[in-house]
């Protein structure tokens, strides 16, 4: 389901002519070529976009491949045809305003304006007139009437983000032109009936705010008449190669890039990082990454250097590692399995995440190993191969202790 509107963000649909048309077993034929050290399929493990975007959908400016998402969007669908008043909470760069946008799309006048203010952005003084409006001479230079956001929005959508930094005082005048569905301009007698459909987003706690008398509980009911939790994502890991995928196309197109793909050591960086950022902040990594590559292939050097370094990465739950590597299946394998094919950057990461499960487990390789969702025998290799096995690995292997590893142990 895509819709026909002309939103600021990457195109609908699947991946370039480009990237369709690109197989296997054209890649293998590139290594073959004369000037294969130099083409992108020849180096490591490529993943191109197709594979990156594998099991995702596209509707509007949203991936959706997480479970997550998918409850949102089934919640978006029920409310879209309603005019109900609905309070999106999510923190920060989760594409809440990507929601509201779809809640207008699918509701009963899509074709109606869709008007964004930030509340974060109100002028204190202002405020009253900047959301409803002023009459010429309601105060020093007015020189002109002002209809204000709520009339901008008539017959459509007005999306006010960051609801929570609303001033306490402009709260009930809020509330009144959501009950009554009019406004007064500011210096005016009169009332203007205004048909449109509210939509609020915050990052903040309502409900704490309203304890503290931070925020009216009238007004928190009223907006919050229906509510969709945006998750932040970190809690929705299996989409970031879908996000990889949307973004590099929508900066192809900007920056004139044919960018065809990404090393796997790539991947397992952006999926380990924490993004406190959310989906902008790792948008815009993607976008500095298309710019600086100097291939049509993100390498690890192209990537942010806070990222590269590995000092914020996590450690991934094994059920969410095993989730991604489901996704994205290893589409061109390398030529050979050796130490040398790794990035050594990638090898860091790798070591301080032993490192770390180590010490997390008080040095138990048993417990370690389950930790990192690897059997024994998978941990004990690394050990040996990062030095940090301490001389007393060939009694742990002898043991015969292995069992079955998840698939995250192809990762070793």
């Amino acid at each position: 389901m895509t819709s026909g509107n002309n939103w600021d963000t990457p195109a609908e649909g699947g991946v370039s002519k480009d990237v369709e048309q690109s197989n296997p077993a054209q890649l293998t034929d590139l290594e073959d070529n004369d000037q294969a050290e130099t083409s992108s399929e020849a180096s490591g493990d490529i993943i191109t976009l197709d594979h990156l975007a594998q099991g995702s959908e596209r509707v509007g400016g949203m991936v959706i491949r997480s479970a997550q998402m998918r409850k949102v969007l089934k919640t978006i669908l029920r409310l879209g045809p309603y005019k109900a008043t609905v309070l999106i909470h999510g923190e920060s760069g989760t594409g809440k305003e990507l929601v509201a946008r779809a809640l207008h799309t699918l509701g009963p006048v899509p074709n109606g304006p869709f008007v964004t203010f930030n509340c974060s952005n109100l002028v204190e003084s202002l405020a009253e007139s900047q959301l409803f409006g002023h009459i010429k001479g309601a105060f020093t230079d007015a020189r002109e009437e002002s209809i204000g956001y709520f009339r901008s929005a008539n017959g459509g959508t007005l999306f006010l983000d960051e609801i929570g930094d609303l001033p306490l005082k402009l709260q009930p005048k809020l509330l009144r032109a959501v009950e009554a569905h009019e406004v007064q301009l500011v210096g005016s007698a009169h009332t203007h009936k205004v048909d449109i459909r509210l939509v609020a987003a915050t990052n903040r706690d309502l409900r704490a705010m309203v304890r503290v008398g931070q925020f009216r509980d009238d007004l928190y009911y009223r907006l919050n008449t229906a509510a969709i939790f945006n998750p932040p994502l970190r809690e929705r890991r299996e989409a970031i190669p879908a996000f990889i995928a949307y973004y590099i196309e929508h900066y192809n197109r900007l920056c004139g890039k044919n960018i065809i793909g990404v090393e796997r050591a790539v991947l397992n960086a952006l999926t380990s990082c924490p993004w406190p950022g959310n989906v902008r902040e790792l948008a815009h990594a993607i976008e500095s990454a298309v710019i600086l590559a100097d291939s049509d292939v993100v390498r690890i050097p192209d990537l942010p250097e806070h990222i590269v370094d590995g000092k914020d990465a996590i450690l991934l739950p094994s059920e969410q590692r095993d989730e991604i590597e489901r996704v994205v299946p290893r589409a061109y394998s390398p030529k050979s399995s050796s130490q040398e094919t790794w990035p050594f950057l990638l090898d860091e990461v790798i070591k301080r995440t032993l490192v770390r499960s180590l010490e997390e487990t008080d040095g138990n390789r048993r417990r370690a190993a389950d930790l990192l969702g690897v059997s024994r025998s998978t941990l004990y290799r690394m050990l040996v191969r990062y030095g940090l096995d301490g001389g007393n690995h060939e009694a742990a292997d002898a043991s015969g202790e292995g069992g079955t590893g998840s698939a995250v142990d192809s990762l070793f």
